[in-house]
């Protein structure tokens, strides 16, 4: 009897537990829809990664420009209209080609990127990261590798390709993207490489601060290497390849 007492207190406890359970994960997506919702219209005050940067110096083999303490962060939000147009061109050229017509995954350059990673001997890890991607993980992640973080960018990628228009996910971009030690965006790193505004911003230095965005603690924007050097060649090709100013206005009217 004390044996058939308990099943239906178990059931009732699976039941308060799944119960719970999707009032948890209602509570998280409602949160997480408010949140990108708010930041269609308002520029985030500060992201994980610019927190992490702030509280740690990073460490790796070849960094430059590592900021000693106080360690101060510079970002300035900008939208589209206060940034030179050779910005957004440079960052697509440089980053995602296919950035006005995919709807936040290119499965093509994910596909290469893998075959190339497979073939590759692991030193150098290739990836196909959509511009789309690269704001979710930027603005709504903490820093770090694993699946359950990869899974999470995937999510908050498709909700800002829903929820935002191309405009919003460039100037996103170009805003807290990281650009060297303790510099987010273009603003900021226009200050700080070219002494100047980013909206005065010429294509081939637009191109040069596009081209260290893979990796912007090894490449120099100021006084640049011949990697960095020929990254911005590429990049200023691809513009041109692009449409230049036409390519432009159709981001701008997305």
């Amino acid at each position: 009897m004390a044996t058939t007492a308990l099943i239906p207190n178990t059931s009732v406890l699976i039941k308060k537990g799944i119960r719970l359970l999707l009032q948890v994960v209602a509570a998280l997506f409602l949160a997480s829809v408010a949140w990108v919702l708010i930041y269609r219209w308002v520029a985030p005050p500060a992201t994980w990664l610019m927190l992490d940067r702030r509280a740690h110096a990073p460490v790796g083999l070849g960094y430059y420009g590592i900021q000693q303490e106080p360690r101060l962060i510079r970002y300035q939000f900008r939208n589209l209209d206060e940034v030179a147009p050779a910005v957004p061109l440079a960052l697509v050229a440089a980053e995602d080609q296919r950035f006005l017509i995919h709807h936040g995954f290119d499965f093509d350059a994910l596909a290469s990127a893998a075959k190339r990673n497979w073939k590759g001997d692991g030193t150098h890890i290739v990836g196909g990261s959509t511009i789309s991607q690269q704001v979710a993980k930027n603005v709504f992640l903490w820093h770090g590798r694993s699946y359950v973080r990869k899974a999470a960018e995937a999510y908050f990628t498709v909700l800002i390709e829903f929820m935002w228009n191309k405009r919003r996910i460039m100037e996103m971009y170009l805003s807290v993207a990281e650009m060297g030690d303790c510099t987010f965006g273009v603003e900021a790193a226009s200050q700080r490489y070219f002494g100047k505004s980013a909206s005065r911003l010429s294509p081939a230095e637009a191109a040069l601060l596009a081209g260290v965005l893979p990796n912007p603690l090894r490449f120099r924007a100021s006084n640049p290497g011949p990697a960095a050097r020929a990254k911005q060649l590429r990049v200023l090709r691809n513009m041109r390849r692009l449409g230049g100013t036409t390519y432009v206005n159709t981001l701008i009217n997305k």
